[in-house]
């Protein structure tokens, strides 16, 4: 595992985990039924994709002081045929002339300048947009196989998560049962760095699975979404070690924000930047218990914890 996986083995000092600060919220317009489940910042904008659909892109420009954003059309493009180079499993291939919407099940997106990537987790492969021709590609790097010889991806539809572009690294979140982290280097075709998530003691999942759901990269740092103890984590890129975390239960179970369904946690999709952390929550269709017509998904932004440098775990 190299020193990635030695980190847990070693004697650390605790990690603060505190609770978030909510700075705003806004219940996005348009979101019914689509699940969104990825979210980044892409020259400027925040950019964002949803389980439902698998032939666009979406913006979102939240505003400090309304309580609603409109999920906006950011580009329409072709999906990819089926990979010819991997095995494809029955549901996939069926799901994959049944239903467009379903075919890809993306559930990361990330940047380097303007070209995009898209994470599908129905395939466990890279998207890449041609912008000029309006067609999705495939990437070459495929790692369904190797990963599932590490013991990973063992359930459908807990798969590869969450997906962040670093210098010329992709890191691929991989869901739940076990969690990990697989980090693509350039050149990389099966993928063959495979990394624990370091656990936090001062987590709770109580009782839930621990999972890992989405990326971001900021500051120098690796930020991961761990939707079942409702937190975020801020990671050392060369470690994995977490330095802090953030819980936000009480913003998503708050009455006036929780849904009808809870035995998972919502949140999918991550992006940070100079203003917090953002948090996209997929409800996957179901409606919020105070008002019970309104099934749109929600974003919240999270402050960044009062916390001096020096109280943080080092590598």
């Amino acid at each position: 595992m190299g020193f990635y996986g030695t980190t847990a083995l070693r004697a650390e000092p605790p990690v603060p985990v505190l609770p978030a600060q909510l700075l705003h919220a806004w219940w996005v317009d348009g979101s019914e039924g689509l699940d969104l489940s990825g979210l980044s910042f892409c020259q400027g904008e925040l950019l964002t994709v949803a389980d439902k659909s698998s032939e666009r892109i979406y913006r979102l420009a939240p505003e400090p002081g309304h309580e609603t954003v409109k999920l906006l059309p950011k580009a329409d493009f072709a999906r990819p045929a089926l990979p010819d180079d991997q095995p494809v499993s029955m549901k996939a291939r069926a799901l994959h002339y049944a239903s467009t919407p379903l075919s890809m099940d993306f559930e990361g997106i990330t940047c380097d300048g303007p070209d995009i990537f898209l994470l599908s987790e129905r395939h466990n492969r890279i998207v890449r947009l041609d912008s000029a021709r309006h067609k999705g590609e495939w990437m070459p790097v495929r790692w369904s196989e190797s990963a599932r010889k590490q013991g990973y991806l063992q359930l459908f539809n807990a798969e590869s998560e969450g997906l962040v572009r670093v210098g010329d690294d992709f890191w691929v979140a991989l869901e739940r049962e076990p969690r990990g982290l697989l980090k693509l280097q350039l050149g990389d075709r099966e993928g063959q760095h495979f990394y624990p998530v370091p656990p936090v003691a001062g987590l709770d999942f109580r009782g839930r699975s621990e999972d890992v759901t989405a990326l971001a990269y900021y500051d120098g740092a690796l930020f991961t979404l761990e939707r079942n103890a409702f937190a975020v984590c801020r990671r050392s890129l060369s470690t994995l070690a977490a330095q802090w975390c953030i819980e936000y239960r009480h913003i998503e179970e708050a009455p006036e924000n929780i849904y009808r369904k809870t035995h998972f946690g919502k949140g999918e999709g991550l992006a940070v930047n100079e203003q917090g952390m953002f948090v996209v929550l997929d409800n996957n269709g179901v409606s919020r218990a105070a008002v019970a017509d309104d099934s749109r998904g929600l974003l919240i932004q999270l402050a960044f914890p009062d916390i001096s440098p020096h109280t943080m775990t080092t590598d």
